[in-house]
C-alpha cells in the first residue's frame, strides 16, 4: 500500500510538474568555522534546473565558488590569503510562501578545484593540506523578479571537517544572487 501511494504522489507531482533552466552569479563571502580570520570576498557562477509544481520544487545545480578566509598569521604577523576554488553540486527543495517569495534548503557535495594560499612572501597551490571535499547544507529565500530574474540569499553550513593543516574548520559561505530563469515567468 505504501509503495502505490509514493508511486501516486511521483505521478502527480510529474504530471502537473514545470520544468526551467536557469543561470546564477553572485558574491560570497566565506570564512572558516571556529577561527579568528576575516571572511574572504569572492564569487559564484553556474547553472540550474527547477522542476517542481507551483507550492513546491526540486532545485539540482551546478556552481563553481570561492571560499576560504583572510587575515594576520598570528606566530609572524603575516598577512595570509587563502583562496579555495570549489565545485558545488546543490540539491535545494523550495517551498513558495507568497507568489514571488520562495524559501529553500538542502544538502550540497562540493569537491575542492582549486587552491591558492599566500602567507607574507610565500605562496602555494598545493591542495595536499586541505580535504578534497566538503557536505553542506544550504538555507536561504529568493525574490522572483519580472522577465525570469530572481535575486536570492544564501547560507551554506560546512557538516565536514576540512582537515585543514590537521585542524577542524568547516566552510561558512554567505552568498547573495541574481539569477535567470528561461522561459521563467
Amino acid at each position: 500500500m505504501r509503495k502505490v501511494l509514493i508511486a501516486f504522489f511521483l505521478i502527480g507531482f510529474v504530471a502537473t510538474a514545470e520544468a526551467q533552466f536557469g543561470v546564477r552569479a553572485g558574491y560570497n563571502s566565506a570564512n572558516f568555522s571556529d577561527t579568528n580570520f576575516d571572511a574572504k570576498s569572492g564569487f559564484h557562477l553556474g547553472a540550474y534546473y527547477t522542476l517542481g509544481t507551483d507550492f513546491i520544487s526540486i532545485e539540482p545545480g551546478l556552481f563553481y565558488s570561492q571560499k576560504g578566509y583572510q587575515g594576520t598569521e598570528d606566530i609572524t604577523g603575516d598577512p595570509v590569503d587563502e583562496k579555495l576554488g570549489y565545485i558545488d553540486i546543490p540539491v535545494l527543495v523550495r517551498l513558495k510562501l507568497i507568489p514571488a517569495i520562495n524559501i529553500f534548503a538542502g544538502p550540497q557535495a562540493s569537491f575542492l578545484a582549486s587552491r591558492d594560499y599566500q602567507l607574507g612572501d610565500t605562496s602555494s597551490s598545493s591542495t595536499e593540506v586541505i580535504r578534497g571535499y566538503d557536505v553542506a547544507g544550504v538555507v536561504g529565500a529568493q525574490a522572483k523578479l519580472p522577465l525570469g530574474f530572481n535575486i536570492q540569499a544564501s547560507y551554506d553550513i560546512g557538516f565536514t571537517s576540512l582537515n585543514y593543516y590537521d585542524t577542524d574548520v568547516k566552510n561558512q559561505v554567505f552568498k547573495v544572487s541574481l539569477g535567470y530563469s528561461f522561459g521563467g515567468n
